[in-house]
């Protein structure tokens, strides 16, 4: 009953949780200010907490919450005094843009590191961006990162989003188990001076094919934009460039696919 009772202290009205996921879905500004995104779905909600996330408001509904992992997290989080909103079927819905609503969301708070904030030896392998085109691909290319052990991302500027709810739902819950580190390139570049790091570069016109190098602890793979490449700001951070070799008359691979082959390319590179 003593548990109980604090749950219910901390349960918030629906309407206005609702409104502040709205927008947190529609205004990167709004989240950014508050350093809050939102999340939908069992296997986003069961990583984040998994992965130690910090919870700021959880929102469920009892009707649509099937699946007994995530209700028992419900049940935790409750009990240790997590804020939380319940939903009708109808409600949730509302502010659902999965195919099919899961019942489970939660307001989280965002984990961006500064260069400072890390030692870069003591892991394996970043992916340097400072812009994208898509973000579907860069969620795509945050599950291979993922999945090859590769450790985050550096985001050069203010420009890329992680926490647009489309990158959110492409990385399919990988985006918990990467650090993301936002700089600008200026920083960027002393800290890689500092620490004798050395850049690699991907371009069509790169000196050497990608599976040709041997890859040193730790790798910063630096990606260009999808449409136009690498800046020459960012080629002149890099050590090397490499290519993908493509038969004649293919067009550029999209940043998923060209990120991909690069990072388990450095993934074999640590096997051997």
């Amino acid at each position: 009953m003593r548990d109980e009772h604090r749950a219910d202290y901390r349960q918030l009205d629906v309407a206005p949780t609702l409104t502040r996921i709205r927008k947190l879905q529609d205004d990167r500004r709004y989240r950014d200010q508050h350093r809050l995104f939102f999340i939908e779905g069992v296997r986003n909600f069961v990583e984040a907490v998994d992965h130690g996330f910090s919870i700021e408001t959880l929102l469920y509904s009892e009707k649509l919450l099937t699946a007994p992992l995530a209700r028992k997290f419900v049940r935790q989080l409750k009990r240790s005094g997590v804020p939380f909103a319940r939903a009708s079927p109808e409600e949730f819905r509302s502010i659902s843009r999965a195919e099919r609503a899961s019942g489970i969301a939660a307001i989280l708070r965002q984990q961006i590191k500064t260069l400072e904030q890390i030692q870069p030896h003591q892991f394996s392998c970043w992916t340097v961006l400072s812009q994208v085109r898509s973000l579907g691909n860069f969620g795509s290319l945050a599950r291979t990162s993922a999945a090859s052990g590769a450790n985050g991302f550096i985001l050069l500027g203010p420009h890329i989003d992680p926490y647009e709810p489309v990158v959110v739902r492409a990385t399919m819950g990988a985006l918990f188990k990467q650090t993301l580190v936002r700089t600008n390139i200026d920083r960027f570049r002393h800290w890689i001076k500092t620490h004798r790091l050395s850049v690699i570069g991907a371009s069509p016109d790169g000196v050497v094919e990608y599976d040709q190098v041997q890859y040193m602890r730790p790798t910063l793979l630096m990606l260009g934009n999808e449409r136009s490449g690498l800046t020459d700001e960012e080629r002149s951070l890099c050590q090397q460039i490499v290519r993908i070799p493509m038969v004649g008359g293919t067009d550029s691979l999209n940043l998923a696919v060209a990120g991909s082959l690069l990072l388990y390319a450095v993934f074999r590179s640590r096997k051997d």
